[in-house]
């Protein structure tokens, strides 16, 4: 029998705001798993012309209720499989590392059960997963 892989692209923003002496990150914590990451989701959800830079920015605004402005792309995507419906799914995300410009993380939809600002040097412990730990780590290096 032979198995089909289906194959996912998403993008997401990695998005800091600086405040007098250092830097917070926007995490969000997923509504239905509790786990903390970054705000992602697939491109061309609605629009299949849509840009990977307007995803990212789209579900910022969506999961984390702000604006932000793409500073830079990070050049390793995050690929990793999961199962749905017993089928195998290739996910790879598209991270940008953007910055804060307005908003409120009170905004977020309903996918999202909490999104908040935290210190640079707390963000890697909140992670659930490692391969967003790696990001985060791949993104602090761009804003070198």
């Amino acid at each position: 029998m032979q198995h089909t892989m289906k194959y996912e692209i998403s993008a997401g923003g990695i998005v800091y705001r600086q405040s007098e002496n250092n830097r917070l990150w926007l995490l969000i914590q997923q509504a239905n798993t509790g786990h903390w990451g970054f705000p992602k989701g697939l491109v061309g959800d609605n629009n299949p012309e849509e840009t990977l830079e307007e995803a990212a920015a789209r579900e910022v605004q969506e999961e984390g209720g702000v604006y932000a402005q793409i500073k830079s792309k990070i050049l390793t995507p995050s690929r990793y499989y999961y199962t749905w419906r017993g089928e195998k799914v290739q996910k790879t995300v598209w991270y940008f590392v953007m910055e804060y410009e307005s908003g409120s993380v009170d905004d977020h939809d309903i996918e999202v059960e909490d999104a908040q600002f935290i210190e640079e040097s707390l963000v890697p412990a909140r992670l659930t997963y490692q391969n967003d730990k790696e990001q985060f780590g791949l993104s602090l290096k761009t804003l070198l």
